[in-house]
């Protein structure tokens, strides 16, 4: 069941259009103010960042994806290996169907390849209302030897999945229990809907250690439930939500006011890495992608380190063409305007 929903989600991501119909990023909306004389190098310019304690050589994220089957593993390899080579992070994908077969843990786990990248273990929060305890959070940690996990809330997809978990009841407690727990850094993530200030500020104080906003604008996962959904009353309901949540921009400017100086990742149909540019300077610390590196990683190792050269190219451009150096100097930029 769980296998042939993520071949279903690996398929129908590369295969349709899963993309909001109306709702946008409200990236858009914002440009950055040129600055004809730059006044650096752009040889010299330095996009390193830290992130809960590791160094990556850019603010990038390959997004959390996939894993629990034979393309995932494939998938999961290429990602992690050009992760390492490039020095950016890398998020596994739901590891909960292999902490309940153990035959498929060795889809997720990248290590070998990723010696020193850094790697986001990953479990969907609500399965702490379906039995799941700090020490499943441990198990998924130590399956991958990952860094920080991410514990991601996906409510609107479990509402409109006929298989849903869908009891979020006091879930903000067991949340808290793990942040206590768990000796590495907690991270909460959306999955496409984006965080609210109000529901920031109450993660911030469960004891979260960064943010990733995961903002409207695009992979809409119930776009995605439409696709799958084997009944005229499934596609119906799941297609009324196309266009629901807080777009990117948004959600980082939420999290910023409410995050109490959180790390940010700000990530939700992100395509370029002048959006990458643009989400920073709004006050994210890194920028996470999934969809580009998806259909790269099915490709080849070679169109995966691409895709991440021209991001990181992009960015180094848009920070040279606003004359700054750092990506300190990004977040604390002055030059990002707002159309209108």
């Amino acid at each position: 069941m769980h296998e042939q929903r993520k071949s279903d989600h690996i398929r129908i991501n590369l295969e349709k259009d899963v993309n909001f119909r109306q709702l946008t990023t409200g990236l858009e909306n914002y440009h950055f103010l040129h600055q004809a004389l730059p006044e650096i190098d752009l040889a010299q310019i330095d996009t390193s960042v830290s992130l809960l304690g590791k160094t990556l050589k850019a603010p990038l994220l390959i997004s959390s994806m996939t894993g629990g089957t034979e393309q995932a593993h494939r998938i999961n390899l290429t990602l992690a290996e050009a992760a390492e080579k490039c020095g950016i992070a890398m998020g596994l994908g739901s590891q909960r169907a292999a902490l309940e077969n153990a035959d498929l843990a060795p889809s997720f786990q990248v290590r070998s390849v990723a010696p020193t990248a850094m790697l986001l273990a990953n479990l969907g929060a609500v399965q702490l209302n379906y039995g799941y305890s700090v020490d499943h959070c441990r198990r998924a940690v130590e399956m991958i030897e990952a860094d920080a996990l991410i514990l991601h809330f996906n409510a609107l997809q479990e509402a409109v999945q006929p298989e849903g978990n869908t009891n979020f009841s006091g879930l903000l407690a067991q949340v808290e229990a793990v942040c206590r727990a768990l000796e590495i850094p907690v991270i909460a993530k959306e999955v496409g809907w984006g965080f609210a200030e109000d529901t920031v500020r109450r993660l911030a104080e469960a004891g979260i250690a960064a943010i990733d906003v995961a903002g409207s604008g695009g992979t809409s996962w119930t776009q995605v439930e439409m696709y799958r959904a084997k009944s005229e009353v499934r596609r119906r309901v799941a297609a009324t939500f196309v266009d629901w949540g807080i777009p990117t921009s948004e959600a980082i400017l939420a999290a910023k006011r409410a995050g109490n100086g959180l790390p940010i990742i700000a990530s939700g149909g992100l395509r370029n890495g002048l959006d990458m540019a643009k989400c920073i300077a709004l006050g994210a610390s890194v920028a996470g992608m999934a969809g580009p590196f998806l259909k790269a990683a099915v490709n080849s190792l070679q169109a995966v380190l691409d895709e991440i050269e021209i991001a990181t190219t992009e960015l180094r451009i848009a920070m040279f063409g606003i004359g700054v150096d750092s990506i300190a100097g990004l977040q604390g930029t002055e030059r990002l305007i707002k159309r209108g």
